[in-house]
């Protein structure tokens, strides 16, 4: 199938661009973008895909970064509703999976509205690459037998109002995506519910990029562990006894390049 094939004219596809690495990308992700005519972009979106847009293509930025939004959602939803009445191949494009606190169904639902097509591409979400950059896996037999993920992005002005005691029973691995602002009280009324203060935290900065940052600690330091972050780099909150695998796994690679 040709790339112009797989979009038509008047039709949307919300495409996950990961985490920013452009090698992290779906082959489909990457077809999609070099069919459209005009790309609606995020902030999060790494500069590495963003590279992979066709020169001839519309390029419009309607980044939102916590405080500081160029575009409200309403904008957006009609900035996405006007390129698909054109007739234009449209392609919107969000930081790691779309389906995953990028609002999607907002998109989807003005778009169906209208009698606009819209379609998902999928894409790696921040959790996973995380866990891949550091080593670690989300889920562990015996130790962690599932996986929560929450968001700690707020309105100004609103309290973080989370079910505290689910969040803290044990035997999980729980993602915090924008937790960065949040993590002290994150980490109080997680102790608070029951957690254990020494359970294993990795908090992920600018994650697949070549500035990413791995900081690892336990619970209870949690505030202290996100101090030197600025307030412009992404982050994610990992917690969880799964976090540690990755010792014994660099202890491994350590044994291998290193024989006796």
């Amino acid at each position: 199938m040709a790339a112009g094939d797989l979009i038509a004219p008047g039709q949307v596809w919300l495409v996950g661009a990961g985490p920013g690495d452009p090698d992290l990308l779906t082959r489909k992700a990457e077809r999609l973008i070099a069919a459209a005519d005009v790309v609606f972009y995020d902030a999060l979106v790494g500069p590495g895909v963003l590279d992979l847009i066709p020169a001839p293509t519309e390029r419009v930025s309607v980044g939102k970064r916590s405080g500081r939004h160029s575009k409200e959602q309403g904008s957006i939803n009609d900035l996405l509703l006007e390129a698909a009445r054109a007739g234009k191949r449209v392609v919107r494009l969000k930081g790691g999976d779309p389906s995953v606190f990028g609002r999607s169904a907002e998109e989807m639902d003005h778009l169906a509205a209208a009698g606009v097509p819209v379609r998902i591409c999928p894409g790696i979400t921040t959790a996973s690459a995380a866990a891949a950059s550091g080593l670690a896996s989300l889920t562990l037999r015996g130790v962690a037998r599932g996986l929560t993920l929450v968001t700690a992005h707020l309105k100004a002005g609103e309290p973080l109002r989370l079910d505290w005691e689910t969040l803290a029973r044990p035997g999980g691995t729980l993602g915090v995506y924008m937790g960065r602002a949040a993590a002290g009280e994150i980490g109080r009324s997680l102790i608070a519910a029951g957690r254990d203060p020494d359970t294993p935290v990795m908090i992920a900065v600018n994650v697949s990029l070549p500035s990413e940052r791995l900081i690892r600690g336990k619970l209870s330091a949690l505030a202290f562990l996100v101090a030197t972050i600025s307030d412009d780099d992404p982050t994610l909150l990992l917690i969880g006894e799964a976090v540690e695998t990755r010792r014994v796994a660099v202890d491994v690679l350590r044994e291998l390049a290193c024989p006796a």
